[in-house]
């Protein structure tokens, strides 16, 4: 039996349609649900355009096209038309992420125009969690930032990111793009940070979040204070606040050489339930 497939740039009208994809796995697709919800499907407010792959006129998959190249419940017949799409388009991105598994595949048929990537990530475990560990006391110190308090929160989320991603988020535009994105969270009451004598010692943030699932995010300890156990008290106290006030269910992907960091989320209550894949550039 043939089946007629199509890819296009998905329009505002098709909002349900894609909502209901999205929903077919909250915890996983919840970076790109929370941008839709916010800002709808028009790629001026999305910052980016939502591809959709189309199978005898049903929306079967996604790809969010932004700053990020991310796969949604990608088919490998989608993953085939998106890689196409992309590589006539050209790279805009600076990272492609998503589920593993079609990350990998759409990688593998991009890298031979869009290579070398500058990092290859292929196994970042995805943890989540509904209830936190009973083992592990909410540092009583972690609290949410406040929007006077920028000047305090910023030079931690640099240094987090810096040693992170690899490079400064203050190159290029000179950090505006990336100081607007804290100020956002921060706003929404999703930074959450312990201080002491006017210093971040521990920081995280809520980047992504819906009715259904939040995903923690930028996880950070001042170098002098690791190894003191406050990355494990202070998620407890980020993932009090998660499950609280924002979503059901809390997930975060941490690299998997970070063997430290993944003992440390299992001992709060998260469990390993699939992996993700970066390809920064």
């Amino acid at each position: 039996m043939l089946t007629t497939t199509t890819i296009k740039v998905l329009e505002p009208g098709e909002l349900d349609e894609a909502l209901a994809v999205l929903d077919r796995d909250p915890v996983a697709n919840a970076f790109v649900a929370a941008r839709v919800q916010i800002a709808g499907l028009d790629p001026w407010r999305l910052g980016g355009e939502m591809w959709g792959w189309y199978a005898d006129g049903r929306l079967r998959s996604l790809c969010y096209a932004g700053a990020n190249l991310v796969p949604v419940c990608a088919t490998t017949e989608a993953v085939r038309g998106f890689a196409e799409r992309a590589r006539r388009q050209g790279r805009r991105c600076s990272s492609i992420v998503g589920p593993a598994g079609p990350t990998a595949a759409l990688w593998s048929l991009l890298e031979p125009t869009w290579g070398p990537a500058r990092e290859v990530r292929a196994h970042q475990p995805l943890m989540v969690t509904r209830t936190p560990s009973t083992e592990i006391a909410p540092d009583p110190y972690v609290r949410r930032i406040r929007k006077d308090e920028m000047d305090v929160i910023m030079p931690a989320c640099v240094a987090m990111f810096t040693e992170e991603v690899g490079i400064s988020p203050l190159a290029g535009d000179g950090g505006l793009l990336y100081q607007a994105r804290v100020a956002e969270l921060v706003g929404a009451g999703r930074s959450f940070a312990r201080i002491e004598d006017g210093r971040v010692v521990f920081k995280a943030e809520i980047g992504a979040a819906t009715q259904q699932a939040c995903q923690i995010q930028g996880v950070w300890v001042a170098p002098e204070r690791r190894g003191q156990g406050l990355s494990e008290t202070g998620m407890a106290a980020v993932l009090r606040y998660a499950l609280s006030d924002v979503a059901p269910i809390a997930s975060l992907y941490v690299n998997d050489f970070n063997t430290a960091a993944r003992a440390s989320y299992r001992r709060v209550g998260f469990e390993e339930v699939g992996a993700f894949m970066s390809v920064l550039f």
